[in-house]
């Protein structure tokens, strides 16, 4: 893949860049910095309206082709964007799922009506999404899907339970996987069902976390109901559509999320000057590996990204969940490390964590959600390297 900008890119990171200096410079100063993974309940309504502010200037859906409302850019000025974005400091996206995943997957397998009606509030910021897809006996293991969906009177009638649902509490929408097939077993007989959450019969639990904050839901479905043409791709062919999803997942975007981790490291060698633990050879090895493994990470992405984009996954990508989530629970420790014995100590009131304790607390979680590491590594020996299936 090559990666050298041209002027035409360099004048396109020129405009985003103004364009984020001057939004977050100005009415959205106080929102700098803000959100993002172990910190999702910081300034809801500020990011929401922030979502409206990215639509308002055509920077949703930029790498949607332009008859389906989108800027149609290339993979270069999306990769531009993603890391202006994360080098400004641009507040967490509350509007990820529904833009960066849910929007591409009905443009690749919804209707003409589905991307009608699902694609332009998406695009203006307007409608947020969650994804309902892990259960409390389905994480990883998405096949083993219980909640069921049954049609009635033009109607699909869900009943089941969604587990570690981001952003579920202030969600409009939700993409559910359910049997609809009700003799069916594992991967066969679901189908890809899009839900309205503000309904009777959803009920949403925030889950209190080891930060002390609720980003992540439980979702209880008793009967919630959706139009009968709101599944996508077909009926049955739920796992196909929700892989490809999974797809879209591991995009572009990961390249902003590295950016991320690149400001948390900056953070901990900052702390680390201060303190002096800059001088200890082990911190300084860390440090050191902390930096090559993003590297590492950076084109590994590339080289997932330029195999080209949804459909079937490289196997490259099979090893980026894995590796990346290993690397950010290090870095939490590193933190740790740096810290030192006032690692345990919250000073003051209101006794809130500092950034650097949230990143150690939360990406305790990484090696679990979006798929454990025990799974990816079965993943990886079954689908890259061909190995039998474990009985």
């Amino acid at each position: 893949m090559d990666l050298r900008f041209t002027d035409d890119d360099e004048a396109f990171r020129s405009t985003v860049r103004a364009w984020l200096e001057a939004q977050l410079e100005g009415e959205f100063r106080h929102l700098r910095g803000c959100g993002g993974p172990g910190r999702e309940h910081e300034q809801i309504e500020g990011r929401m309206v922030w979502e409206r502010a990215l639509g308002g200037a055509g920077w949703l859906g930029l790498g949607w082709p332009q008859s389906a409302g989108g800027r149609g850019a290339s993979l270069i000025h999306q990769v531009i964007f993603h890391e202006e974005y994360a080098r400004a400091r641009g507040p967490g996206r509350i509007g990820h799922i529904g833009e960066q995943l849910l929007a591409p997957t009905v443009i690749a397998f919804g209707s003409d009506e589905q991307k009608a009606r699902f694609l332009p509030p998406i695009g203006r910021g307007e409608e947020l999404w969650c994804q309902g897809y892990s259960e409390p006996n389905a994480g990883s293991d998405l096949a083993n899907v219980q909640t069921r969906a049954e049609l009635v009177g033009g109607q699909w009638r869900i009943t089941g339970q969604k587990i570690w649902t981001s952003h579920a509490h202030v969600s409009d929408w939700c993409f559910a996987v359910c049997r609809t097939d009700p003799g069916s077993q594992r991967h066969k007989g679901l189908s890809y069902l899009l839900v309205p959450m503000r309904q009777p019969g959803i009920t949403v639990r925030p889950i209190r976390q080891l930060t002390g904050n609720s980003e992540f839901c439980e979702v209880f479905f008793d009967g919630a109901r959706t139009p009968a043409d709101h599944v996508v791709g077909g009926v049955g062919d739920g796992w196909k559509v929700a892989m490809a999803t999974l797809a879209f997942e591991r995009g572009v975007s990961t390249l902003g999320q590295q950016i991320g981790f690149a400001n948390e490291l900056d953070a901990i060698i900052a702390a680390a000057r201060q303190r002096g633990a800059d001088r200890d050879p082990d911190i300084r090895q860390r440090i050191a590996d902390a930096w090559i493994g993003l590297r590492i990470m950076r084109w590994t992405a590339l080289r997932v990204l330029s195999h080209g984009e949804g459909g079937e996954l490289p196997p490259e990508a099979l090893i980026s969940k894995l590796y990346w989530a290993t690397w950010h629970q290090r870095l939490g420790e590193l933190a740790m490390d740096v810290l030192g014995a006032d690692a345990e100590i919250v000073p003051h009131a209101p006794y809130e964590l500092d950034p650097l304790q949230e990143l150690f607390l939360f990406s305790r979680a990484d090696t679990i959600y979006a798929g454990s590491n025990e799974i990816q590594r079965n993943i990886i020996a079954q689908r890259a390297l061909g190995l039998p299936r474990s009985h």
